[in-house]
């Protein structure tokens, strides 16, 4: 796996034509696998005899694998999606609170003021840069990040940093340094978050987290209490930022599919569902582990060996999604639904709020700037620098054509 990520349709579709199951190699020459195939990922991502613990990892647990590993924090943080069964289940029913169907509603009003808000910054960045204006920074970034720290508490003060170090986090072309001094530093951020909310409770998850763990000290650990929050933020800005943008990118280089939603021939909910499919947010997620050895679309999967979740190689699966996978279509029905949030126990808790977020974004960003359009020709836009998360760094546009 390249650790500076870039564009990985190319090379998943290299992969997907040798089968749905590949050996990789990862930062650090630890040996993986990677389900690549839509149906082949369907099976696995639910099957009884996959695990999330990495008390199943045999690098890990044998002493191979060092602490700086640039991977590491995706198999060691605690919190629910390192655990299994009963803990995961514990977990989740303590999150889940935040992100029931009422409450996501509820926050409907907020996300739509602060998206008007946020393209008024945008409009005024675009004049102070002579019509130009990086839509990730000020627009795609801000929406998700204050939405999730607002559900969370967590103060303004924290937004920027935190946002900082959940990136440091999902690269993969990091040293061991500064892998370690990243996760040291968001543990001493969230521990602070943390420490604001039990000397003043709100209505908010993290405080009532700590009401859960206070009442009964078995079904909140301290490091779980940590480990929640960073996965929460860390999930629930990163990849809502990598949707929006891929989304808008699409359109920009899609104008008949921006004019056909425009006119009424198609929702933004499509264009977000399609988006998540043909530029998925998320690329290689680790990380699963077989308990036993397992045999996937005719591949041995040894028990033990650390999985990648291959997204993006997925949704463009021409075996799922037809001959013409990699064309952008919001009008698509190809009878296969995307697995980008995922499938199975661990499927994404946050989506409704994801899809409410983007849906919202798209309609009034393309309502306020009809004539949107990036400022630099695509293949010139700078990617990730993670073959974990999936978009560019940028997006330079011009709000007004």
């Amino acid at each position: 796996m390249d650790p500076s990520g870039g564009c990985p349709h190319a090379a998943n579709a290299r992969l997907l034509a040798r089968g749905a199951v590949a050996s990789v190699l990862l930062p650090g020459d630890v040996e993986a696998m990677a389900v690549l195939g839509h149906d082949a990922l369907r099976e696995f991502l639910a099957h009884p005899d996959v695990a999330k613990d990495a008390r199943h990892f045999t690098a890990l647990q044998s002493g191979e694998i060092a602490d700086g590993w640039p991977l590491r924090t995706f198999a060691t943080v605690q919190g629910m999606t390192t655990a299994d069964g009963a803990d995961h289940r514990r977990l989740r029913s303590l999150v889940s609170k935040a992100f029931t169907p009422r409450r996501v509603e509820e926050l409907r009003p907020r996300i739509e003021a602060l998206t008007a808000s946020l393209l008024n910054g945008l409009d005024r960045a675009a004049v102070a840069g002579d019509g130009v204006a990086d839509l990730r920074t000020h627009f795609a970034l801000p929406l998700p990040m204050g939405v999730i720290c607002e559900l969370l508490g967590v103060d303004a003060e924290h937004h920027d940093r935190l946002h900082h170090l959940s990136n440091r986090i999902v690269a993969t072309d990091i040293g061991p340094a500064e892998a370690m001094a990243a996760n040291r530093e968001m543990v001493e951020v969230l521990s602070a978050v943390a420490d604001a909310r039990t000397e003043e409770p709100g209505d908010d998850l993290v405080s009532a987290l700590i009401a859960a763990r206070e009442a009964d000290g078995d079904r909140l650990g301290p490091h779980e209490l940590i480990g929640t929050l960073m996965l929460t933020i860390i999930a629930g800005h990163e990849t809502t930022l990598n949707l929006i943008t891929n989304a808008v990118r699409a359109l920009c280089i899609h104008r008949d599919q921006l004019a056909l939603v425009r006119s009424g021939g198609a929702s933004w909910a499509d264009v977000v569902e399609e988006t998540l499919r043909w530029d998925s947010p998320v690329s290689y997620f680790p990380f699963r582990y077989p308990t036993r050895d397992l045999t996937v679309d005719g591949t041995l999967i040894p028990k033990g060996t650390p999985v990648l979740a291959g997204y993006s190689a997925a949704g463009r699966d021409t075996k799922a999604h037809g001959p013409v996978a990699d064309r952008f279509d919001i009008t698509r029905d190809s009878g296969a639904r995307h697995l980008s949030l995922g499938h199975g126990a661990h499927y994404c808790l946050g989506a409704p709020l994801a899809r409410m977020e983007a849906t919202t974004a798209l309609s009034q960003l393309f309502a306020r700037f009809p004539d949107l359009d990036l400022a630099v020709p695509d293949a010139e836009l700078p990617r990730h620098a993670s073959f974990v998360g999936n978009s560019v760094q940028a997006l330079p546009v011009r709000p007004h054509g």
